[in-house]
């Protein structure tokens, strides 16, 4: 019999399936971050879905979503609103920005200068925005799942250490296999519009009670000591590597183990296994790592280098 996270993931994914074909990976891993309390930033060139797959893990949900375009010119009172003067009252009026929300798509979050950026911090730390001193609260479904294209690209510019550090996963979209390709082809042959399908026909498959089942089921989920250690073991190991400037903080093993707890969960297990932190060990460290520039002039990336890290620590039995 199927847990009530097993079969929610089910339901989630083959809702998500109607629309963004292939990329098995990459939506159990957002689906992963969101029941973990998760933030998600998901990196790839133009043209991959990376807009498509958070506007539809969206629309599964029954919860508010909005959508941010960052642009050189967006303000941070764009992102969290502002107190404006009512003339019929006399008084400062609230105006709400689109970070009111619960599921917020930050697209082509790196085309915003770092001071825009930083809009989001105290968002996507505390679910709550300060405003002329007044603190307004976001509720607990905040999530906000970014886009952006390789910093390589023009007109991009690097997210803040203190922010890129606030997301749970850095997700890496590449282009779809053969077969999934053509099967997109196929889809708009026919006439099928899949970002039309996403924000017209799709209809939620979840509810805010299935949301609070599923993270009060993921709670329950054990972790031995010895993983507890393991996971430590590989945050410290970035601390101590060459190739590294700097290493994963504190906040990275809490990812680590908040994320396993529901990977566990999502197999249909109560208790984390070193497999469930294999597998989410890229996602949960690369962004938190930053290598040194002779490094990466010899090809070195935060994914090799976290490959050999895991190489190089001992598995619990």
């Amino acid at each position: 019999m199927m847990t009530k996270t097993e079969d929610l993931f089910s339901r989630i994914t083959g809702q998500l399936h109607k629309v963004v074909v292939g990329q098995e990976e990459v939506l159990r891993l957002i689906i992963v971050a969101f029941f973990a309390r998760g933030h998600v930033l998901l990196e790839g060139v133009p043209g991959i879905a990376k807009t498509l797959i958070g506007r539809t893990l969206a629309a599964t949900l029954d919860l508010k979503f909005r959508r941010i375009q960052f642009t050189l010119d967006l303000m941070p009172s764009d992102i969290i609103g502002t107190n404006i003067f009512d003339t019929k009252s006399g008084e400062f009026v609230l105006k709400r920005g689109p970070v009111f929300t619960d599921i917020l798509l930050a697209d082509e979050i790196n085309r915003t200068p770092p001071k825009t950026q930083s809009a989001l911090l105290e968002a996507m730390e505390e679910r709550q925005v300060t405003i002329d001193g007044e603190r307004q609260d976001l509720g607990e479904y905040f999530t906000v799942l970014a886009t952006q294209n390789p910093i390589e690209y023009e007109g991009t510019y690097a997210l803040p250490e203190a922010q890129v550090d606030r997301f749970l996963f850095k997700v890496l979209i590449d282009y779809p296999e053969e077969s999934d390709e053509i099967e997109i082809l196929k889809r708009y042959n026919t006439g099928e519009n899949l970002h039309m399908v996403a924000r017209d026909e799709l209809q939620p498959v979840v509810s805010r009670e299935d949301i609070k089942e599923v993270r009060a089921e993921v709670g329950s989920v054990k972790v031995e000591e010895k993983i507890l250690a393991y996971i430590t073991q590989i945050v410290k190991a970035t601390r101590n590597a060459e190739s590294l400037i700097l290493g994963a903080s504190p906040r990275a093993g809490i990812a680590l183990l908040l994320a396993s707890k529901v990977l566990a969960a999502s197999y249909g297990r109560d208790f984390v296994i070193p497999d469930d932190v294999k597998q989410l060990s890229k996602p949960a460290l690369r962004h938190r790592i930053i290598t040194r520039p002779e490094a990466e002039v010899e090809g070195i990336t935060p994914d090799s280098i976290i490959d050999q890290l895991m190489l190089r620590t001992e598995v619990p039995r």
